[in-house]
C-alpha cells in the first residue's frame, strides 16, 4: 500500500523505492524492510527470527519484510529496495549455501571402477600365461580356472548389497518417521561431532502458555487469572489466547463493558463495574500505575484494577517433553558439542540453554547471522567431524542448507525448511535425532559386515580357483550365494532400524 500524497495505491514491491512510505494494515505481511514513522503495533516475526512472542513496534522501530502486522495500523518508510529485503536475502543464502555443501564420495563406485578391470585382466592372464610358460599346462585346464576366477570375482555382492544396505536404512528410518534424502546423508550421520539446534518449535513447543501467575498483596492466583481472561476475551492476540486457554472456562460476555484495545500496549475494559488495565509495563506506567518488570524470559502481562496494581502473568514458550532426553542421548552417542542458534531475545535463549545444559547459546540472530555463526562452527570443527543443524522455520532454511547435515521438523516445519533439509523428522520429536544417529551407525555396521564377508569369501575362492581346487559350483556360490546372503543381512535394517 504505497502512500502517494493523500492517496494510497496498491503496487508491486519491486516498484517501491527507498524513502517511499507504505501503509501496513492489521493482518498484512510487511513487504519491505523499513522504519515505522507513524502508528504502533505488534509484529509476528516468527517466520524470520523463530521467536514465538510478538514484537512491539512504534515510531522509530525497524521492521523486517516477512513479518506479519498483528494489530495496529502502521506507516513504514522503506529503507531497502525489494532486491535487498530480508526475505529475498534468505532465498539467496539458501541457494548459495546449497552450492557450497560438500558431497560424500561413493566408495563402491570408485572401488568397482578399479576392481572390475583388474580382475578381468587377471583372468585373461591366468588363461593365457601358464600354458605358454609352464610345460605340460593345457589351455583347456587354465581357461576353466580363468572362468572360475572370472565368475567368483564378479562384484555383484558389493554393488547390490551395499546400496541396498543404505536403502534398507533409509526405509527403516521412514517407517519410524525419519525421512533421509540420500545415502550420503545417512553415511554422514556416522561422524557427527557438533549438533546445533534452533529454539522455537525445535526444542520448545513454539506456542504460548501461562508459565507463572504472581498476584499482588490481597489478590489470589485464581482471581487474577479470571480477571485477565475476561479482559482478553475479545482479543485474537496469541498471548490473549494463551491466557484464555489457561483459564479454561467459558467467559460471560455480559459482565464486560467499555472494552477498548490500545494497539501495542494492552486492553482497557470494565468488568463487573471495575475498571481494568491489562498490558505491558509501558501501558501501566503511562496510566500512572506504578509497576516493576520482573526478571526472566517470556512476556509479562501486568494487571491493574480500579487504579491499583493487581499482579502479573508470565507467558512463555515451554520446552518440549523430549528435549532434555534428546540432549542426554546425543551426549551418550559421543556428540562432543551441542549449541543453539535462535532469533529470540537473550533472556529466553539463556534460560533454555541453562535448562538443557547446552555448551553454547547464540541469541537475537537474523537468518544471515545464523549462517555466519554456523560458518564459524564449521571452520572450528573442520576435520573433527560433521556439524548437524536442526530447525523448523523459514529463517532456518539457509542454515539447514549450509550445515553438513540439515535436519528439519516435518510436522510443524515450514516448506522452505523441509525443502532445504537433508533429514526430516516427521513427528517433531527431538529424540528422533538420536534415533537417526543410531540408525546410521547400525547401517554402517551392516555395510562393513557385507564388505568384509563378500571380499573374504571371494578372496578365498579366487585363490582356490587359481590353484585348481575350487570348481564352478564354488564360484557360483562365491558370486550368487554371497550376494544373496549379503542382501538378507541388509534387509535386517528394514525389520529393526534402531
Amino acid at each position: 500500500n504505497l502512500v502517494a500524497g493523500s492517496e494510497v495505491r496498491r503496487v508491486a514491491p519491486e516498484e517501491v523505492a527507498v524513502g517511499d512510505r507504505i501503509l501496513i494494515r492489521p493482518g498484512e505481511r510487511v513487504p519491505l524492510d523499513g522504519v515505522v514513522v507513524a502508528g504502533e503495533s505488534a509484529l509476528d516475526t516468527s517466520a524470520l527470527t523463530g521467536e514465538s512472542l510478538p514484537r512491539d513496534v512504534f515510531v522509530g522501530s525497524d521492521v523486517l519484510s516477512g513479518s506479519i502486522n498483528s494489530s495496529g495500523l502502521i506507516t513504514v518508510e522503506v529503507s531497502r529496495p525489494f532486491g535487498e529485503s530480508t526475505v529475498n536475502r534468505i532465498l539467496e543464502l539458501t541457494q548459495n549455501a546449497t552450492g557450497r555443501k560438500a558431497q560424500t564420495e561413493n566408495f563402491i563406485t570408485k572401488f568397482a571402477g578399479i576392481y572390475t578391470p583388474a580382475v578381468v585382466i587377471a583372468a585373461v592372464l591366468l588363461a593365457v600365461l601358464p600354458p605358454l610358460l609352464v610345460s605340460g599346462a593345457t589351455f583347456s585346464e587354465w581357461i576353466n580356472r580363468a572362468l572360475v576366477f572370472l565368475v567368483v570375482s564378479c562384484p555383484c555382492a558389493l554393488v547390490i548389497s551395499i546400496p541396498l544396505s543404505f536403502f534398507g536404512g533409509i526405509g527403516g528410518g521412514a517407517r519410524r518417521g525419519i525421512l533421509i534424502k540420500g545415502s550420503s546423508y545417512l553415511e554422514a550421520l556416522n561422524r557427527v561431532d557438533t549438533v546445533v539446534f534452533d529454539k522455537t518449535g525445535t526444542l520448545t513447543e513454539g506456542r504460548f502458555t501461562v508459565a507463572e501467575i504472581v498476584p499482588a498483596e490481597g489478590q489470589n492466583e485464581a482471581k487474577l487469572l479470571e480477571m485477565a481472561a475476561y479482559a482478553e476475551s475479545y482479543s485474537s492476540h496469541p498471548i490473549a489466547q494463551s491466557i484464555l486457554a489457561a483459564y479454561g472456562r467459558p467467559v460471560q460476555r455480559e459482565r464486560i463493558a467499555d472494552y477498548r484495545d490500545v494497539a501495542g500496549h494492552g486492553v482497557h475494559a470494565t468488568i463487573d463495574n471495575h475498571s481494568m488495565l491489562l498490558g505491558n509495563l509501558r501501558f501501566l506506567l503511562s496510566e500512572g500505575i506504578p509497576a516493576v518488570e520482573p526478571e526472566g524470559a517470556g512476556v509479562i502481562v501486568h494487571l491493574a484494577v480500579d487504579g491499583q496494581y493487581a499482579g502479573y502473568l508470565r507467558v512463555a514458550d515451554q520446552l518440549k517433553k523430549g528435549s532434555r532426553s534428546a540432549i542426554d542421548a546425543l551426549r551418550m552417542l559421543g556428540v562432543r558439542q551441542i549449541a543453539m542458534l535462535t532469533g529470540d531475545r537473550g533472556a529466553a535463549g539463556e534460560e533454555v540453554g541453562r535448562a538443557l545444559a547446552l555448551d553454547r547459546v547464540y541469541s537475537e540472530l537474523l537468518p544471515d547471522q545464523k549462517v555466519e555463526k554456523l560458518e564459524e562452527l564449521l571452520a572450528e570443527r573442520q576435520g573433527r567431524g560433521k556439524v548437524v543443524f536442526v530447525g523448523d522455520g523459514i529463517n532456518d532454511a539457509p542454515v539447514l542448507a549450509r550445515a553438513d547435515v540439515g535436519v528439519a521438523m516435518g510436522a510443524l516445519g515450514s516448506d522452505a525448511a523441509i525443502e532445504a533439509a537433508d533429514v526430516v523428522l516427521m513427528t517433531d520429536e527431538p529424540t528422533k535425532l538420536a534415533d537417526a544417529l543410531r540408525l546410521a551407525r547400525r547401517t554402517r555396521r551392516i555395510v562393513v559386515q557385507n564388505v568384509a564377508f563378500a571380499l573374504g569369501v571371494k578372496g578365498i575362492i579366487l585363490v582356490l580357483g587359481a590353484l585348481g581346487i575350487a570348481t564352478m559350483w564354488e564360484a557360483v556360490f562365491g558370486d550368487v550365494g554371497v550376494a544373496l546372503l549379503a542382501i538378507l543381512n541388509a534387509m535386517r535394517l528394514m525389520r529393526r532400524a534402531v
